[in-house]
């Protein structure tokens, strides 16, 4: 069991360093709001692969299958909620709000935070098929329901030291400067990326729907 975690950690590991909604979402909120809130966007981040890895154990992967339907909807809610972020950034960005933000005072509620970092997870449709995967390869290998429900902690410890790293290196007081310098256009790109991935989800879902 220990050789199965291990492997399948280091794809997590490497899922979870690679760029993506999770990491603009600590990212944008780092420069933004500081380290506490974005801190508390990780946390939401990491109950999020919590929820993940019980679904998943408790066959997600079937229910997907059995009902495509599901992921069409993940797709659309998923790919909305990414174009939310990306309206208020743009918003922002029109209005001139982003060059009065001052990073060392932060303008969402904890909880406020820690609910973003778990609705990007949660809506993702990318992350459901990621923990499917890791589901569906742990249960491969003959493992339990249990055994392959203890590897969500796993991976959400795994979640909280790399996008914690991520919040810390862009709550920096270099890269903080840089956003205070060039916050409409750090703002604009947010936007721009967030846009993307929402567009880009729901653009998928509704090819899938008509195919």
């Amino acid at each position: 069991m220990i050789e199965a975690f291990f492997l399948t950690w280091l794809g997590v590991l490497a899922a979870q360093a690679s760029p993506g909604p999770n990491l603009v979402a600590v990212a944008s909120v780092a420069l933004a709001e500081g380290r506490r809130s974005a801190l508390y966007v990780v946390t939401g981040v990491a109950s999020g692969m919590l929820v993940w890895s019980l679904a998943t154990a408790m066959g997600l992967g079937a229910l997907l299958t059995a009902f495509p339907l599901s992921m069409l909807l993940m797709k659309l809610i998923g790919g909305g909620y990414l174009l939310f972020l990306g309206l208020k950034a743009a918003r922002a960005t029109w209005r001139g709000q982003a060059a009065t933000i001052r990073p060392d005072h932060a303008r969402l509620s904890d909880i406020a935070a820690w609910r973003r970092g778990l609705l990007v997870v949660l809506t993702n449709p990318k992350a459901a098929l990621m923990w499917a995967a890791v589901a569906t390869f742990l249960f491969g290998l003959g493992l339990s329901p249990v055994q392959v429900l203890a590897f969500g902690p796993i991976g959400a410890l795994s979640g909280l030291a790399v996008y914690g790293t991520y919040a810390l290196l862009f709550s920096t007081g270099l890269a903080v400067q840089g956003y205070a310098r060039f916050a409409r256009w750090v703002e604009g790109a947010f936007a721009a990326i967030f846009g993307a991935m929402g567009t880009s989800l729901i653009w998928s879902g509704l090819r899938e729907a008509r195919g």
